[in-house]
């Protein structure tokens, strides 16, 4: 069976999710899709929405025939490491091709890009760290040591989202021991970031900041979502009172900071440039969360910086956990959210060539990678009651979603 990887997120899965889906599988003319899938925290620094499962069973009614968990050590980070873990997965289950949504729409000039970006790393890296050592945030250090070697102004944007995105998993893929290829489609409509809902493929940002801001489904936020995603978020919040926003960890955040000491929060992954005094100034002037993120923010921390600060913060993430796990080649184990019929032929083909043991809930395998996973869904379902807590508890106890 032919097999066509996608990376995702589905916070929550809409219609531009939809169309990448559909147009991916049709273009790269798979028999079967896998999906490696973020569980509760996202790249970004944000909890998802909806809990993985309630995402896995839109997805997987949407068509998508496998869900498989990028673990949090991979999924709250920046762009390079996300991309690794993601692409290592989807090749070590045997994935032919990934293919993901991009501004460029074109796979021509990612490829002509990482060329370029092999024959100028030394000069790209060496640019990279003068431009953070000036002060620049990551992003911005990074734009400008790709435009000193030519790669935004010249080959491809990468100052796009997604195409910054796309470049590394391009870069990943190249990286990996076993081949797999890469494709892209068109990014269509709505972008990344775009802030309100228009038309009926919409950004998820736009989505969740519509309906997190109103606390129901809106008639701009329906008119951006399939029908399971509807009924998911629905079912989520009649059985949980709630969609899950950082407001909610607020308390949680502000207890960590005034009561660990510096030392402390130095340990913490992400905490570095003195932010954790910061954090220690600010606190005392906060309200709430939003408040408090527009004291922290400036040009060197990131909105998005910050919140994956916090987030390894509220999961106790340190640094020498992460530093001990970039060292790994593969990831240790490959955890099965859910899987369609299709998806489950597809297992079975691939399972007894399969490296990494195949897993389908947290007590079936041991490794700190899989304990940072159950701290990081204790963390996700703290602002849950006790009742909705051992109810979520018990789904990640149970194994895959099966349609």
């Amino acid at each position: 069976m032919k097999a066509c990887g996608l990376i995702v997120e589905y916070n929550p899965f809409h219609n531009g999710h939809k169309y990448h889906f559909e147009s991916s599988k049709e273009k790269t003319n798979a028999d079967v899709t896998v999906a490696v899938m973020s569980g509760s925290f996202l790249q970004r620094g944000e909890p998802a929405i909806i809990d993985k499962f309630h995402r896995t069973k839109a997805a997987l009614s949407h068509g998508v025939d496998i869900i498989i968990e990028l673990p949090f050590v991979y999924a709250v980070q920046y762009a390079d490491l996300f991309a690794h873990g993601s692409v290592q997965l989807l090749s070590s289950l045997g994935v032919d091709t990934v293919c993901f949504g991009s501004e460029e729409g074109s796979i021509e000039p990612f490829k002509d890009a990482y060329k370029t970006y092999i024959k100028n790393e030394k000069k790209f890296k060496k640019k990279l760290h003068e431009n953070l050592d000036l002060g620049q945030s990551f992003p911005t250090a990074s734009r400008n040591a790709y435009d000193e070697i030519g790669l935004v102004s010249n080959t491809i944007d990468l100052g796009q989202p997604n195409n910054i995105l796309g470049f590394s998993y391009v870069k990943a893929a190249a990286s990996m021991p076993n081949q797999i290829n890469v494709d892209t489609i068109q990014r269509t409509k709505s972008g990344y970031h775009d802030p309100t809902i228009n038309e009926d493929i919409a950004s998820a940002t736009s989505i969740r900041k519509e309906i997190i801001s109103v606390n129901e489904l809106t008639k701009g936020a329906i008119q951006a979502l399939p029908d399971a995603t509807i009924e998911q978020l629905k079912a989520y919040q009649r059985e949980n009172g709630q969609w899950h926003d950082w407001s909610y960890y607020f308390p949680f955040l502000r207890y960590l900071i005034e009561t660990k000491s510096i030392e402390e929060l130095q340990q913490i992954h992400g905490m570095e440039e003195g932010l954790e005094y910061r954090m220690k100034q600010t606190i005392k002037e906060a309200d709430d969360f939003e408040g408090w993120m527009k004291l922290l923010k400036t040009k060197r921390y990131t909105w998005t910086r910050i919140q994956r600060v916090l987030t390894h913060l509220l999961t106790n993430t340190k640094k020498e956990e992460i530093e001990s796990i970039k060292k790994l080649e593969e990831a240790p184990y490959i955890r099965i959210l859910g899987m369609s019929k299709n998806g489950r032929e597809f297992i079975q083909q691939q399972k007894k060539q399969l490296d990494q043991p195949l897993i389908a809930n947290l007590q079936e395998f041991e490794h700190p990678m899989l304990q940072i996973e159950e701290r990081a869904s204790d963390a996700y379902y703290s602002v849950l009651s006790s009742t909705q807590k051992k109810r979520m508890k018990k789904q990640e106890l149970t194994g895959p979603i099966l349609l």
